[in-house]
C-alpha cells in the first residue's frame, strides 16, 4: 500500500502543483498585455484562462497532502524532522497561493475586464504585475525546497 499512496502522491504533486507553477509565472506577462490594451479579447481570455488554471489546479493540489500524509503514516515516518519541515513549507505555499496570488488575480482580471467594459476602474499598474511575480517565485521557491526535501529525506532510515 506505501508504494501506492506514494506513486499517487507524486502523480499528483506533478499533474496539480505543475500546472499552478507554470500558468501562475505566465501570469503576470499576461497582465502586462493586458494592462497594455484592455479591450484586446485575446489578451483578458488568456488572463482569465491563467487565472482558471490556477483556480482549479490549486483545488487538485488538495490531493497532494492528503495522499502524502497517508504515504508518511503507511511508512511511520509522521515525526520525522524533513517531513514536518516539508508540512510547514507546503502550508506556507498554500496560503501564498489561497491567500495572496489568487485573490491578487481575481483582483487584476476585474480590473480589467471593468477597464475593458468602459468603467472608470482603473487598470491595475505595474506593480501589480511585479508583485505577483514575486509571489509566483516564492511560491515555486517553497515547493522546490519541498521537492528537495522529499527527495534527499535528511536523516531518513526508511528504504522508500
Amino acid at each position: 500500500m506505501t508504494k501506492l499512496f506514494l506513486a499517487l502522491h507524486v502523480l499528483a504533486a506533478i499533474l496539480a502543483v505543475g500546472p499552478v507553477t507554470v500558468a501562475a509565472g505566465m501570469f503576470p506577462r499576461a497582465l502586462r498585455r493586458a494592462q497594455a490594451d484592455p479591450p484586446d479579447p485575446g489578451a483578458r481570455a488568456a488572463l482569465r484562462t491563467l487565472h482558471r488554471i490556477c483556480r482549479v489546479y490549486a483545488a487538485v493540489g488538495l490531493a497532494v497532502p492528503v495522499l502524502g500524509f497517508a504515504t508518511a503514516g503507511s511508512l511511520g515516518v509522521l515525526g520525522s524532522g524533513w517531513l514536518i519541515t516539508s508540512i510547514v513549507l507546503t502550508a506556507g505555499a498554500a496560503a501564498i497561493l489561497a491567500l495572496l496570488l489568487l485573490p491578487g488575480q481575481e483582483a487584476a482580471v476585474g480590473a480589467v475586464e471593468a477597464a475593458a467594459d468602459g468603467s472608470r476602474a482603473p487598470v491595475p499598474d505595474e506593480r501589480t504585475a511585479r508583485r505577483l511575480t514575486m509571489l509566483t517565485g516564492l511560491f515555486n521557491l517553497l515547493w522546490a525546497a519541498v521537492t528537495i526535501l522529499m527527495i534527499i529525506r535528511p536523516g531518513s532510515t526508511t528504504g522508500a
